[in-house]
């Protein structure tokens, strides 16, 4: 990511998709972020404030931020680096 210009490496936009649809396509994008990789996931799906950070954390990844403006909620997801 870079974060000066708070650029994620990957994004996602999943907006007007219904349920259960972002969760599941979220899991799918998961694989493609190497660690330390930010990707960015857009939804307006009101299920999904609560399966993507759930669904993230059961699959190691660490939810960096949760935002909702109006309808719109992004994600911020990251694969921790290796140990």
């Amino acid at each position: 990511m870079n974060v000066q210009d708070n650029i994620p490496d990957f994004m996602l936009d999943l907006r007007g998709e219904p349920c259960p649809y972002p969760a599941v396509a979220t899991i799918q994008a998961m694989r493609s972020p190497e660690p330390g990789e930010v990707l960015e996931v857009l939804s307006d799906c009101p299920q999904s404030i609560h399966s993507i950070p759930a669904d993230a954390r059961k699959l190691g990844y660490t939810v960096l931020r949760v935002q909702q403006t109006g309808p719109t909620i992004t994600y911020w997801l990251t694969r921790p680096s290796s140990r």
